[in-house]
């Protein structure tokens, strides 16, 4: 989206931020499924704030609730939970990455197919599905949202092997890129991630039932132990009768989770691949004081994915850390109207500088990332007008070069500042004394790694070093996402 696009933001910053992709949460054998799913909905919404969706099973039909907009709001009135019983629930929180602002988009997704109702919910993007597409249209399959999880319902209904479970198998070895899933069938849940792992999935118990999330933080609003994540190319069946088996039809494949989970995406209270967040964010700050040091007074993180890796410089180096940058949670999400003046003024009700410890010191500003660069610009700039006397940029990241294609809305290539100029321009571009990125040996050091490897990286870190680990059909065929005439709907 370009900058100047009238939008109705939460934040007026959040044209300039990587968008979170989506959210997945599903519950086997529990009686209160689909408010748990709601539960747990709401710990993952940092993930996709756009729409939400739940789907439940209660052992004869399929109910499915989809809206636009937060969890809370539409999933904590009653009659919404009553009108999806049953013992098995999955559920969904969107930020759109491929296919328009819809409610025919909002997952979970579902499909009456020759095996029975067939209900998926899915984190990633599938970097082929524009191919893939084209050819179930020219097959005679028919569309019903522009969503990339639709092809895999299609792969799954059109497939020539006999058991649901190796249809669905089938149907994943047919598509490229990233994916997470919790699939649902009368036979009962089925969870799994891609074979590179670059979406995460954590498994839970709480009692009898089986829980399935993209981060723990989820699982702990529930109540529930969190078990272990679910591996790269693994598929865990849960049946109906609460019998768990997990099969790895990929064989072995060399793992590269997404590295910007660690940095942003995921909430500072969970766990990835065995990992806090929390205390990843402090050790990647860490690194950043040890590879670019500053004479200065304080530290200052920018709330609030700055904090965890402030906390790490200012240990490191000695400097104190300060709330320098106050934020209001109260900004209503229609609140601030399109418009760059007013959102311009946004910035200030969402964010105001502490100018009574600012002025006249000098100040290292932490961030996790720059995107466009306009926030930082307009973050700077406040911290001037609060009498900083100097204003020296750190981050928390390695610079943000290339477009993810994973489930990421990232803008495109052109737009990244990182991408235009290189660090000095960047500098000059957010008017900072100075400014510094983490490399990218350091955030794999932070990560407990030596360095990244020059052959199969640990991670996934294509956004950083432009090195994507799978195929880019669709990209390479340079389809253009919305190619398809298709009916534009409009959501109340």
């Amino acid at each position: 989206m370009d900058p100047l696009t009238p939008m109705i933001t939460t934040n007026p910053f959040d044209d300039d931020k990587l968008r979170e992709e989506c959210g997945i949460f599903g519950v086997s054998g529990a009686e209160t499924a689909s408010a748990m799913v709601a539960l747990g909905l709401h710990a993952l919404q940092h993930r996709g704030q756009e729409a939400a969706g739940i789907t439940s099973w209660d052992g004869h039909d399929f109910h499915t609730h989809r809206a636009m907009g937060h969890v809370a709001g539409n999933f904590d009135r009653d009659e919404v939970i009553r009108g999806l019983p049953g013992d098995t629930a999955c559920g969904h929180v969107r930020y759109s990455t491929t296919g328009e602002t819809s409610l025919r988009n909002v997952q979970p997704l579902y499909a009456e197919l020759n095996s029975g109702g067939f209900a998926v919910a899915h984190n990633g993007n599938i970097s082929n599905a524009m191919k893939v597409r084209r050819e179930l249209i020219r097959r005679g399959s028919i569309f019903q949202s522009t969503s990339d999880t639709e092809v895999i319902i299609h792969l799954v209904a059109t497939s020539n092997y006999r058991t649901l479970l190796d249809k669905f198998i089938d149907a994943l070895k047919q598509i490229e890129g990233a994916y997470s899933l919790i699939v649902m069938t009368p036979e009962g849940m089925i969870a799994c991630r891609d074979p590179l792992g670059i979406r995460p999935l954590v498994m839970g118990k709480l009692g009898d039932s089986t829980i399935f999330a993209s981060e723990t933080v989820a699982l702990d609003v529930v109540g529930a132990d969190y078990v272990r994540s679910i591996d790269p190319g693994e598929l865990v069946i849960v049946t109906k009768d609460g019998e768990m088996r997990s099969i790895r039809p990929f064989g072995e494949v060399h793992p590269r989770p997404c590295i910007f989970e660690h940095v942003y995406f995921s909430r500072p209270d969970s766990i990835i691949d065995n990992s806090s967040v929390y205390s990843v964010r402090k050790a990647i700050g860490a690194q950043l004081a040890i590879e670019n040091p500053v004479e200065a007074d304080y530290v200052i993180p920018v709330p609030d994915s700055g904090v965890p890796a402030a906390i790490g410089y200012a240990q490191e180096s000695g400097i104190p850390f300060e709330l320098g940058i106050i934020r209001s949670h109260y900004i209503g999400r229609t609140f601030i109207q399109p418009g760059d003046k007013v959102r311009h003024l946004g910035v200030k009700l969402k964010h105001n500088a502490n100018r009574a410890l600012i002025q006249g010191k000098r100040i290292v500003l932490i961030d996790d990332s720059i995107v466009r660069g306009t926030t930082s610009l307009k973050i700077v700039q406040m911290m001037r007008e609060a009498g900083a006397a100097e204003v020296h940029m750190r981050i928390a990241s390695p610079p943000t070069k290339h477009s993810c294609f994973y489930g990421v809305d990232t803008p495109e290539r052109t737009k990244l500042l990182a991408h235009k100029l290189d660090i000095g321009g960047m500098q000059d571009f957010i008017h900072a004394d100075s400014l510094a990125f983490i490399s990218i040996d350091g955030l794999y050091k932070a990560l407990g790694e030596a360095k990244r490897a020059d052959i199969r990286p640990q991670y996934c870190d294509a956004c950083f070093t432009g090195d994507y680990p799978t195929k880019l059909t669709d990209q390479d065929e340079a389809v253009v996402e919305n190619q398809f005439e298709l009916l534009a709907e409009r959501v109340a």
